[in-house]
């Protein structure tokens, strides 16, 4: 499945509407997730905590603000 093109839907893994461009889970390689799921399964997979995968993404989320 192409990811490259902006959707507005649920994310499967946190159940949050999003617009935009999906990533692509690491679980199965073929589901549509959100851009945040997206990030913190990144980040668990080199072995970054919970309490700082939601550091960083409450990081991202100000930065795009600005």
């Amino acid at each position: 499945m192409k990811t490259d093109k902006p959707v507005s839907t649920v994310c499967p893994l946190c159940g949050k509407p999003y617009s935009g461009v999906p990533a692509l889970s690491r679980t199965d390689n073929q589901t549509p997730i959100c851009p945040d799921c997206g990030i913190r399964q990144a980040l668990e997979s080199i072995g970054v905590s919970t309490e700082e995968r939601e550091k960083i993404v409450s990081i991202i989320h100000r930065s795009r603000l600005n």
